[in-house]
């Protein structure tokens, strides 16, 4: 009912952060750089999945629409580049009126970025475009791992949703280095989006045949229990951590983001241990 297949594992983490991509760009305020980067690691992490289906054990549903995913995001990445001049318009008002801002304090009126208030501007929607295409995919790889269907194919789903949202948000928690203006509320709703994600992640995995069996001695972990407890371990951290990152970000300095950021790195960890540990076991 689950496999830990390499191919399906990118696939999972290039549609599961394109999706939370788009939940970042829709607000717009996230300068174009954070979306050239993500469509750039997500979009090769799909066209790698799909080489390695093709080369081992291929699903050719799945492996197809990983190409898809890699082309897809390759053209949203293009439409970005060719519309960079206009910005994004929350970042654009943002720069205006802090540059506003300081002339009025300072009387100097300091150099800003420049955009094209007329230009049109990169629409947020061609980010579903890889992740519609990559769901195709992700049901046929649940379909492929066996029953029942539900199951797997709800397993593989929502792991892809877990693993992208943790990922999206220990990346943008780095990007407010490059644009420290940048609100909270993006980086907080990816966290918060994880918290809600994880759950469902741990109950679909404690589902029978699942991580339940392995704990109560069923299914041999090869190291008496240890590894089973260890998932365990791995899940309740993953929550602790995402908790305290909340609660950092509660804090005006500027310093608490880059606390946050360095919590998520540990998230991601622990985050990645939920959800590998239990393939290993089940597959």
């Amino acid at each position: 009912m689950i496999r830990l297949d390499a191919a399906t594992v990118l696939l999972q983490w290039g549609t599961g952060g394109l999706a939370f991509l788009w939940l970042t760009t829709r607000r717009r305020e996230v300068g174009l750089g954070y979306g050239w980067l993500l469509r750039g690691i997500y979009g090769l992490m799909a066209l790698a999945g799909a080489f390695i289906g093709f080369r081992i054990g291929p699903v050719w549903v799945r492996d197809l629409a990983a190409v898809g995913v890699g082309l897809a995001a390759g053209g949203a990445l293009a439409v970005s580049v060719v519309r960079r001049a206009a910005g994004v318009s929350g970042q654009r008002e943002r720069v205006e009126k802090r540059s506003a801002r300081v002339a009025a304090m300072t009387g100097i009126d300091r150099e800003e970025q420049r955009f094209d208030a007329d230009a049109p501007e990169f629409p947020p929607v061609l980010d579903l475009v890889p992740v519609a295409i990559g769901l195709v995919g992700l049901v046929a790889a649940g379909i492929d791992a066996g029953s029942p269907v539900w199951l797997s194919v709800a397993r593989t789903v929502v792991g892809a949703l877990f693993l992208g949202a943790v990922s999206d948000a220990m990346l943008l928690g780095h990007w407010y280095l490059v644009q420290p203006g940048l609100a909270r509320g993006p980086l907080l709703e990816l966290v918060r989006a994880t918290a809600i994600v994880l759950p469902v992640e741990v109950a679909l995995l404690l589902v029978p045949t699942g991580m339940v069996s392995v704990l109560d001695g069923s299914i041999d972990d090869g190291y008496g229990g240890i590894l089973g407890w260890t998932w365990v371990t791995c899940a309740v951290t993953t929550l602790g951590l995402l908790a305290v990152t909340r609660a950092a970000l509660k804090e005006r300095q500027y310093s608490a983001v880059m606390a946050a950021t360095g919590l998520l790195y540990l998230a991601i960890l622990t985050a990645f241990g939920t959800d590998l540990v239990a393939r290993a076991l089940l597959s």
